[in-house]
């Protein structure tokens, strides 16, 4: 058999076969997504919507057409979207294939889940009632997001914070050599390093644990046109503002077609926001595995290259900084795009909607490889105590900075001179201070510096945060 024929067999398609590594090689990370954001996930949320405006429907009094349901009636409504499963969903692209029209093949299967049940015949006309498309999608997607982001992704990164919060507090007193512009500069620790991390991803987090996702149900184009033709007695954006937030999700009463998709372009730059301090934590942790100051936990089996036995790659720092530039790609895209719509609609939309999923995918991947790497470094206090001993030129801030309080006007001009791309070490730097016209006190201070304790309150924030 040809292989383009062996891929389209029903039984070759697995992981091997899969177009997107996120259903192939990484699938076991982005498994607690499938249920939620892929097409399953999908058409499981439009049915639920579905279910539950019926069930809003019935419940309203003002509204006459439909009577209330028994509550046998209502358990056997809640049953289909609970025992919903992919049986279920083939069924439904199974009608697609003759409605050429998703939604409206929710439809036609819940009326198929009640057919058959005399108590049901009053309320089939009432399936979809006066509902456009968008207004089973909008709900649908908003709910996609919300427990992607609080069941999946939250946890995920709550894992990372903790992790980094608890190694900021194991190295909050393991002094370092910082760099800035890539050159020796005043140090600090491992642990405050950690914390700094720690702290911009709480806050951001807060963002976007709070970015409230909106969702309409206000017909074609956002008037209750058909709505409130049919039933005028009924206050409609009262009810569907129930009806939307019984879902979850904040009610926008003013939308075309669409709901204009604005918050989840602000879901998007959130995410982008707390992946790109993530990109960034990755390069660091990266340089400081470069020069030496973390060692990683070598696995039994595992090999570094296929040619250089020694090697020990970061490899799960550069597989998370590379599948969070997909997803910040991805987001980027989401924000800038979705809230654009010509005129009351336009269907571009539809189509990068249903990629929502995939950045969330890459930032799932992304935080198990950053959650596996941290938990496989050491740090080498060696190097670290090695390569502050070379840096006594640091000490010319604190120097100069207790000359500049005995009123010594060009101080720093004269640590400029002594210092400036030049060695120094301990015994330059003492004869330096013992020159010096401050009080004895002032220079056994100085004097009692070293590189590794000049590290300001850097212990005690790291162990605050």
């Amino acid at each position: 058999m040809p292989l383009t024929s062996l891929m389209t067999e029903p039984s070759m398609r697995n992981e091997l076969t899969a177009v997107s590594p996120l259903d192939g090689r990484y699938a076991r990370h982005t498994a607690p997504l499938t249920s939620v954001v892929s097409e399953f996930g999908l058409i499981r949320y439009r049915l639920q919507v579905e279910v539950e405006w019926l069930k809003t429907l019935a419940g309203e009094k003002t509204f006459g057409g439909l009577r209330a349901f028994t509550p046998s009636m209502t358990k056997h409504l809640d049953s289909i979207v609970d025992d919903f499963d992919v049986v279920g969903a083939a069924r439904i692209k199974e009608i697609e294939q003759s409605t050429n029209h998703d939604v409206k093949a929710v439809e036609y299967y819940l009326r198929e889940a009640v057919a058959g049940k005399a108590d049901f015949d009053p309320a089939l006309p009432f399936i979809h009632f006066a509902c456009t498309s968008e207004d089973i999608n909008n709900l649908a997607y908003g709910m996609m997001l919300k427990e992607a982001r609080d069941k999946c992704l939250v946890p995920a990164f709550t894992g990372v914070i903790t992790r980094l919060r608890t190694l900021a507090t194991e190295f909050a007193d393991d002094a370092m050599l910082a760099r800035t512009h890539g050159q020796s500069a005043t140090p600090t620790t491992v642990g405050k390093e950690l914390a700094n991390v720690v702290a911009r991803l709480e806050r951001q987090m807060r963002g976007w644990d709070t970015v409230s996702l909106s969702g309409k149900s206000n017909g074609a184009v956002g008037n209750y046109n058909a709505h409130r033709v049919a039933c005028p007695d009924t206050d409609w954006p009262q009810v569907t503002e129930r009806f939307v937030n019984s879902l979850g999700l904040e009610f926008n009463p003013y939308t075309t077609q669409i709901e204009p998709h604005d918050c989840i372009a602000e879901y998007a730059d959130a995410l982008a926001r707390l992946n790109t301090i993530l990109i960034d934590l990755s390069r660091d942790l990266w340089s400081y595995i470069s020069i030496g100051y973390f060692k990683q936990r070598t696995v039994a089996g595992e090999v570094g290259s296929s040619t250089m036995p020694h090697k020990v790659n970061p490899i799960d720092f550069e597989n998370a900084e590379g599948n969070l530039g997909l997803a910040a790609a991805m987001l980027d895209h989401f924000a800038r795009k979705l809230p654009l719509s010509r005129l009351q609609r336009d269907l571009t939309d539809s189509t990068v909607l249903r990629n929502l999923g995939s950045a969330l995918g890459y930032s799932l991947i992304a935080l198990r490889s950053l959650d596996k790497g941290l938990g496989k470094l050491e740090l080498d206090r060696v190097a670290l105590a090695d390569d502050l001993d070379k840096a006594w030129e640091v000490l010319a801030e604190p120097v100069q900075t207790v000359m500049r309080f005995h009123g010594i006007a060009d101080s720093y001009e004269q640590l400029k001179e002594l210092t400036r791309g030049r060695d120094i070490d301990r015994v330059s730097l003492h004869r330096f201070i013992d020159g010096l016209t401050i009080p004895d006190d002032a220079k056994a201070t100085l004097k009692s510096l070293t590189p590794a304790t000049y590290t300001g309150l850097a212990s005690g924030l790291a162990r605050d945060v």
